[in-house]
């Protein structure tokens, strides 16, 4: 879940994890990169940006209850070879291909 409990312990989390052989997902790319085992959800850099454009419209006159609500609609898939190496795991060609970053 998207809790700042968890976003700031994303390495004691991936650690627990690899620790219990347990496999993990998370909503954030940087637990991958701290050793966690998949992550997926919303491309925070696509989110931010598009927040932007709509600070932009706020200052220009624009009523923040006329704009519309979005919804994520780019998503990212990511998983650290490294950590499924040892759980054991293995992770399946076609699932990687479709990742659009895997770390060795």
């Amino acid at each position: 879940m998207p809790n700042p409990v968890f976003v700031t312990n994303l390495k004691r989390l991936a650690d627990l994890a690899a620790k219990n052989r347990l496999p993990s997902i998370f909503h954030v790319t940087d637990f991958v990169k701290v050793g966690g085992l998949v992550a997926y959800g919303p491309n925070r850099s696509d989110l931010f940006r598009r927040a932007a454009t709509y600070v932009d419209k706020i200052l220009r006159g624009a009523k923040p209850g006329d704009l519309p609500i979005e919804q994520p609609n780019t998503f990212e898939l990511m998983f650290n070879l490294k950590t499924a190496r040892v759980l054991g795991l293995t992770i399946p060609p076609s699932v990687l291909l479709r990742a659009d970053q895997v770390i060795e």
